[in-house]
């Protein structure tokens, strides 16, 4: 095995990723839309697996609250007052410096969508709302890449893969944004980071998938 390979040596035993997909994980281009629970965990499995560009999009600063569940921040971030973007590419840096990371300290909104889009391959939600996350599902609708839901509150959570024109997408399991109160939220019924841990996990395993070239594993549920 090559010495660029002996990083991910254990991943290209998998049978399902092996030397040819794991290059093909190491081409791939993500983009992920938030960087708080979710969007951290989403971002160090990523990172360490080789994904060979990463997209990193938040608009929040690292606080007290989010050190129980969101694994790249810790108390020195807070003390420097870093918005999270930065934070997570400062950390992941470290964790991979063979792999390009872009950090961007910015809304996510009908303005700059399709903008965040280009040059990706796949779409990853570490959003916190639904709102977003429609503009999420509209743009990749338009662009036709494929992008990867997931939600957690509380104890429990959900995940699902959409291919743009072949699966369901967000808008054919809920036809419009839930209205103000509509839905719980972590401000509301809090969240144990367990939780946040596993749904990430299953997020980033279908995406691995999919950069591997087998989106024929991939749940289409």
């Amino acid at each position: 095995m090559d010495a660029v390979l002996e990083r991910y040596s254990r991943q290209v035993l998998f049978r399902d990723i092996g030397e040819a997909g794991q290059r093909k994980i190491m081409q791939a281009r993500v983009l992920l839309c938030g960087c708080g629970a979710l969007g951290s965990a989403l971002a160090d499995g990523l990172t360490r697996a080789g994904v060979g560009f990463l997209r990193i999009v938040d608009r929040d600063f690292v606080e007290l609250s989010n050190l129980q569940r969101q694994v790249l921040f810790d108390e020195q971030d807070i003390a420097e007052q870093l918005p999270k973007a930065i934070a997570a590419g400062r950390k992941l840096r470290r964790i991979n410096s063979s792999i390009e990371i872009e950090t961007l300290v910015a809304d996510i909104d009908h303005t700059n969508i399709l903008k965040l889009f280009e040059g990706v391959d796949l779409v990853l939600d570490g959003m916190d709302n639904f709102e977003t996350r429609f503009l999420i599902n509209d743009a990749a609708l338009e662009t036709r890449i494929p992008w990867i839901y997931g939600g957690c509150i509380g104890s429990h959570g959900q995940t699902m893969a959409i291919f743009p024109f072949e699966t369901a997408c967000l808008r054919c399991l809920i036809e419009e944004v839930p209205g103000p109160g509509a839905t719980e939220t972590c401000d509301t019924a809090g969240i144990i980071g367990p939780a946040v841990n596993v749904v990430a996990s299953l997020q980033v395993t279908a995406a691995l998938k999919f950069l591997a070239g087998r989106r024929d594993l991939i749940p289409r549920r």
